[in-house]
């Protein structure tokens, strides 16, 4: 189908073949096989980790100056792959290719932020009351790793390079078996920006395979995960084996509360078109929908019309508004929560089963559901998929409270024009990211994360740089 081969990359050499057996890579619009992977086994990992060693001693006292003009060139280099990445993403999550390539530039910005962070790696001086000098500094953590999903093949594995780089760290990468050939094409721009052999390197495979061995490393001092809560929990478990430090990025349920003074068409056509981004595999996608009652019929209304006017299809169709789901596991949770609401009373507005004459594939309908009461299982388990079930509200702090009813805490969402109410929200969402009157609050200069069992850390904005930098005192006394 294609002539795009995924490859591994050790010590600055790709491999077409690894240890273990290939495995396979399947497309979720047709079901057929797109390529397949090379994988690792525990010896190439040991092999890996014996160039990151002698790596890390080398990239750590390079100038932050030279690391950042390094993450800058492979910015450049990310940029000029823009059309071959966005088309492999396409391939092998489902995501329309008229929708990929703003990922490739959302990645782009965080190499070119973190790089500005590496020439800003300044440490402070305090006066000593003993009449000396108090001198921190920050120094990198060490050899890292990277563990990431799959939809967001891009902005995921960048989010972590990018500030492990600039603090001084080398970094492993082990990234979904469903995106290889996107990682790939990351590494290769890594390697053409003139990141050194041993730096970053993509450990392609099997999660027995290639991260056991990894969280068993001793030297490997820092892992961040982007994934579901109950691999954060297993990864945490395994990290405090060896006291390695952890970033965790994990599942989310957020929450949107609409009040009836908002702008209501206009907040449901927003709802409607983060909802269905990506088919809804989105970790910060409004999940729960909280409408104040006056107005819920008329924010239904407009959800209906908007999910009803996508245009499901192949991925490679630049008429495709909604690909499918990208695994078939995927959308037989969906399919479930969906059964489930309905059984406890919930009305299907809109969708609710596979579209007719797409018998490959993993496409369901994008689904809106009404009155869907808080028992109904969709409401506490994240669906991860194209479908927003809805409930009324009367009181407001009723609507924070049931908000804030899961142990997630990554992100939430609120519409009104009330100042009062805006305040009110911003203060009362438990989250680790509010947006009120928007989604967006993913931006490489600002901090994302969550609280609770939606992780810990954050990636993006000063924040970010700090978990890959150890802190050092050194209390300087005149002899």
């Amino acid at each position: 189908m294609t002539k795009m081969q995924p490859k591994l990359l050790i010590n600055g050499e790709f491999k077409n073949r690894g240890q273990a057996d290939a495995i396979p890579v399947i497309n979720p619009c047709n079901g057929e096989t797109l390529w397949e992977q090379p994988a690792c086994g525990p010896d190439d990992v040991a092999e890996a980790l014996a160039h990151a060693r002698a790596a890390q001693a080398s990239w750590s006292k390079v100038h932050g100056w030279e690391r950042g003009r390094i993450l800058r060139a492979v910015a450049s280099e990310m940029r000029a792959r823009t059309d071959a990445i966005a088309s492999a993403l396409s391939m092998e999550i489902g995501r329309p290719i008229s929708q990929a390539a703003g990922e490739v530039g959302a990645a782009i910005e965080q190499f070119e932020w973190f790089a500005g962070e590496a020439e800003r790696l300044f440490g402070d001086v305090i006066a000593s009351r003993q009449g000396g000098r108090l001198l921190t500094e920050h120094e990198p953590v060490g050899i890292c790793a990277a563990f990431t999903a799959w939809n967001f093949p891009v902005n995921l594995p960048v989010r972590k390079i990018a500030p492990a780089l600039a603090a001084g760290n080398v970094i492993l990468v082990r990234p979904s078996e469903q995106v290889p050939m996107t990682s790939t094409l990351i590494a290769e721009a890594c390697v053409a920006g003139g990141v050194p052999a041993g730096v970053v390197q993509l450990l392609l495979g099997r999660a027995a395979d290639v991260s056991a061995p990894i969280m068993a490393a001793n030297e490997v001092r820092k892992i961040s995960l982007t994934g579901s809560t109950r691999v954060g929990q297993m990864l945490m478990a395994e990290a405090a084996k060896t006291v390695k430090r952890c970033s965790m990025e994990l599942g989310g349920h957020s929450a949107v509360v609409v009040c009836a003074d908002s702008d209501v068409e206009a907040a449901a056509a927003q709802c409607a078109l983060f909802k269905f981004r990506n088919a809804g595999q989105v970790c910060i996608a409004p999940n729960r929908f909280y409408v104040e009652e006056s107005v819920s019929e008329r924010f239904l209304a407009r959800m209906q019309a908007d999910a009803e006017a996508l245009v499901l299809g192949d991925s490679q169709d630049r008429a495709t508004t909604m690909g499918p789901l990208t695994l078939a596991s995927g959308r037989d949770k969906v399919e479930r929560l969906i059964a489930d609401a309905i059984g406890h009373g919930a009305r299907l507005v809109t969708g609710g089963k596979r579209p007719e004459g797409r018998n490959s594939g993993y496409f369901l309908e994008p689904t809106v559901l009404g009155d869907v009461p808080d028992h109904a299982a969709i409401m506490s388990e994240e669906p991860f998929g194209p479908v927003a079930p809805v409930a009324s509200f009367s009181d407001l702090d009723e609507a924070i409270e049931r908000a804030n009813s899961t142990p997630y805490g990554l992100a939430a969402y609120a519409f009104t024009s009330s100042q009062s109410k805006a305040d009110t929200l911003s203060r009362g969402l438990h989250a680790g990211m509010v947006g009120i009157n928007t989604f967006m609050v993913a931006h490489a200069e600002a901090p994302f994360g969550g609280v609770d069992h939606s992780g810990m850390g954050r990636e993006g904005g000063r924040e970010a740089i700090r978990d890959y930098q150890n802190t050092k005192l050194t209390h300087m006394m005149a002899v």
